[in-house]
């Protein structure tokens, strides 16, 4: 439909992962049983975190924050693309799906600030412990983490009204989301201002926090190797282990997606990675912070020992 001589869309189609039958009962199963688990994982962090007073730190704090960011990123997707499973005309309503694309990118951004912020929580303790807990105050804890959600949707608003200014051709998104390349696919004119854009915002949002991360790391190490206890150094390192393997897994996944020449990105490609950082990584998140983190695993000792003796 024409609309001031752009093509208007009122829905779009999402192809989704498979067209055949049987292969998304079994997707269907699949994503339903991972997104149980990152939810039941991710409550369960928060809800320990605000139960055991040992856990009111800024690691922790921040912690808190990251696993209620993962519960909503994972609900931006997952429960429309469940549904889509069952679902003989996978459609998304036009205004649904500027929505999700804004919710979803503005989510991921914030993840990404909210694990630099954590990386410099984690440098502070390391290399200044005798000053932690007066730089790491709760009013800078608060500060970094509005400026976290703050940066990561502004990104997002300006990334979402340059894309759905753009005239439509097509109304079929071979993705499971409306995901930002898969929806400048659908341009009727030339997008080259768009992906300079999306460049440049995978610079801001990506790349910088990932600079960051590995600047505060490089500065983690070299505050580590002077120690010279091997239980001291074993110690400090344990504190950042679990983070460094979150950072591992979610700018890995992304920098590969968004920062590699767009000549070589298929719309294939992108949906098995985009899977990984809008499944995988949220339901990984807790694992990878509570299984090797005798805090974490302490408090839930204790809060399933408190639940048996109620009972």
């Amino acid at each position: 439909m024409a609309h001031n001589n752009q093509t208007w869309v009122n829905e779009f189609i999402l192809l989704g992962l498979s067209n055949d039958r049987k292969i998304q009962i079994y997707l269907f199963v699949l994503f339903l049983s991972m997104y149980m688990v990152t939810m039941l994982g991710n409550f369960l962090i928060m809800h320990l975190i605000r139960l055991d007073t040992r856990l009111h730190t800024p690691m922790y704090f921040f912690l808190s924050i990251l696993s209620f960011v993962d519960i909503c990123y994972i609900n931006s997707t997952v429960p429309q693309m469940l549904i889509h499973f069952l679902s003989s005309r996978k459609s998304i309503p036009f205004h649904s799906c500027v929505f999700q694309f804004y919710i979803s990118l503005g989510l991921g951004g914030t993840e990404f600030f909210l694990l630099a912020a954590m990386a410099y929580d984690r440098y502070v303790a390391v290399c200044f412990p005798l000053h932690y807990i007066v730089i790491m105050h709760g009013g800078l804890c608060m500060a970094l983490a509005a400026v976290c959600w703050a940066a990561g949707f502004l990104n997002s608003l300006m990334e979402t009204i340059i894309t759905f200014r753009l005239p439509l051709c097509k109304d079929v998104i071979n993705h499971f989301a409306c995901e930002t390349l898969a929806v400048l696919r659908l341009a009727c004119v030339d997008i080259s201002f768009n992906k300079i854009m999306v460049t440049f915002s995978g610079f801001v949002v990506i790349m910088l926090p990932c600079s960051f991360v590995l600047f505060s790391y490089a500065q983690i190490v070299k505050a580590i190797l002077r120690i010279h206890s091997t239980q001291g150094r074993r110690k400090a390192f344990g504190t950042c282990a679990s983070h460094l393997t979150v950072v591992s897994l979610c700018f890995g996944a992304t920098i590969f997606t968004y920062m590699r020449p767009q000549a070589t990105s298929s719309a294939e490609h992108e949906k098995m990675l985009a899977l990984f950082y809008t499944t995988v990584a949220p339901m990984l998140n807790p694992m990878i912070y509570s299984l090797k983190n005798e805090e974490v695993m302490g408090a839930l000792r204790k809060s399933l020992k408190r639940f048996s003796e109620e009972t």
